[in-house]
């Protein structure tokens, strides 16, 4: 379908909370009927934006706006995106709805208490904090803001990355396919 705006999730959650495995499992079952997604990884791009990061409010906050532009300019050319980011900040999530439109993005919360975060800890990052080689920290040394309203939660210390990201898909499927599970894999409504 020529002319058609893509869409765009924001998945979000504590470090270590399993936003990149839910993120990778989605790809591959979107992938599998037909729709394409792009993945704008935190840490990949920041490896391009920001190689020397220092995690400054300040820099946070610009490194998000550049993200959410990202985003809006891919969704705009027809392109699905699925953030993949902690974005410690409402706000920084909030820029990202406002500038892409309500009605093609959904925020997703990936709850998971610290304590699981920090015994998966897959990064290290709070093993850093912890010996003082870090000091910014979501939800360890600077705030992590919860959204208020996200359009899906999964808790991933009760559930498995699989069963996560079928909650997601099925949620994704319902506002931006109205549904049509059954069409997937058809040019109309696959092939994005």
């Amino acid at each position: 379908m020529k002319g058609r705006r893509g869409w765009a999730i924001w998945i979000t959650g504590l470090p270590s909370s399993g936003k990149s495995t839910i993120a990778h499992l989605l790809v591959e079952k979107l992938s599998n009927m037909g729709i394409k997604v792009q993945v704008l990884e935190s840490d990949e791009l920041r490896r391009v934006l920001t190689p020397r990061p220092k995690y400054t409010e300040e820099e946070r906050n610009w490194f998000y706006n550049v993200m959410a532009w990202i985003g809006w300019l891919l969704v705009r050319n027809g392109v699905n995106v699925i953030f993949d980011a902690t974005a410690n900040r409402r706000a920084y999530r909030e820029r990202a709805r406002r500038l892409i439109g309500a009605d093609r993005f959904m925020e997703v919360y990936v709850r998971c208490p610290i304590r699981v975060c920090m015994e998966r800890d897959v990064k290290g990052i709070y093993k850093l904090a912890l010996e003082g080689k870090a000091s910014t920290v979501p939800g360890l040394q600077v705030p992590y803001e919860e959204p208020v309203k996200p359009d899906v939660v999964v808790d991933t210390d009760r559930m498995s990355p699989e069963e996560c990201a079928d909650v997601i898909l099925r949620h994704i499927l319902k506002r931006f396919y109205r549904g049509a599970s059954e069409a997937l894999g058809r040019d109309e409504v696959g092939g994005r």
